[in-house]
């Protein structure tokens, strides 16, 4: 008698149903992997993982591009009083600045100059020019909060800098990197420490936080008044505030600014510095 035994009978597979369980699991493992697949590709750039370096690199060229040409105004608030300093800015990557001052009187026609690693201080009424050592980079600018390293950016934060998201944050309906920044011991800064929220989409920088190197707090930098200046959307307002100094602040204001404007090394001369206007 030739019946034929069906294995179904007996709960066990046949050859067809183990046939079929193979290549569902691999129609399964397919799909799990199309899945998997659309969603990275439909990750958004700013939820990609980027180092903070990558992240600090796109804020700085949102803000200085490959040169720019601008005009600022400054303001010094003290308990007591205030005093408002105009000036025109040019820059050339981060090696070339110049800053010449047009307003008030009494300043008028002061120039500085960053080159490389040098900064000058041209002085039309006594018709002086001062090469800034590295030990003054830490006083005062005009008598503002800013520092001579701070205003022409002499140490540069990518080089100099260790970096690392330690963090986010949302800062004015911006989910933002919170970054530190810790100076090489060889560096020659003037900050034992920099903290920076930066705009997880569109790269702004709206915070920074400097600290000595006793790990004191000693500014703090906002920006805010975000504008559309061209080729590009920036912050266009600076407020800078010594957190133990009650009352006393400096503020900047971009008046104009240009961007990836056609500048020569040869513009950032010290000869320059006495012709510029």
């Amino acid at each position: 008698m030739n019946a034929k035994i069906n294995m179904s009978h007996f709960g066990l597979p046949t050859s067809d149903s183990r046939l079929q369980t193979s290549s569902m699991r691999k129609y399964i493992l397919l799909l799990i992997g199309l899945f998997s697949l659309n969603l990275i590709l439909q990750k958004p750039v700013e939820a990609q993982d980027l180092t903070a370096i990558e992240v600090i690199d796109k804020a700085n060229d949102l803000m200085r591009g490959k040169s720019s040409q601008g005009a600022m105004t400054m303001t010094i608030i003290r308990p007591k009083w205030e005093r408002t300093l105009s000036f025109k800015t040019w820059s050339k990557g981060t090696d070339y600045s110049l800053i010449y001052v047009t307003a008030p009187a009494k300043e008028k026609g002061q120039v500085f100059l960053k080159r490389e690693k040098e900064m000058w201080n041209w002085v039309p009424s006594i018709e002086r020019m001062i090469k800034i050592p590295p030990s003054m980079m830490m006083q005062s600018w005009m008598g503002s909060d800013m520092t001579n390293d701070d205003l022409v950016k002499e140490s540069s934060i990518v080089e100099d800098y260790d970096h690392e998201i330690i963090g986010s944050e949302t800062l004015e309906g911006y989910e933002c990197y919170k970054i530190a920044l810790i100076p090489h011991e060889d560096a020659a800064v003037v900050w034992g420490k920099i903290v920076s929220w930066i705009s997880k989409k569109e790269y702004f920088t709206l915070k920074n936080e400097y600290y000595d190197e006793d790990g004191y707090l000693v500014n703090r930098e906002t920006l805010s008044e975000i504008k559309n200046v061209g080729d590009r959307v920036i912050p266009t307002y600076f407020e800078i505030v010594p957190v133990d100094k009650e009352g006393q602040k400096t503020t900047m204001k971009f008046n104009e600014i240009k961007f990836n404007v056609d500048l020569k090394e040869s513009f950032f001369s010290i000869q320059n510095m006495k012709r510029i206007r």
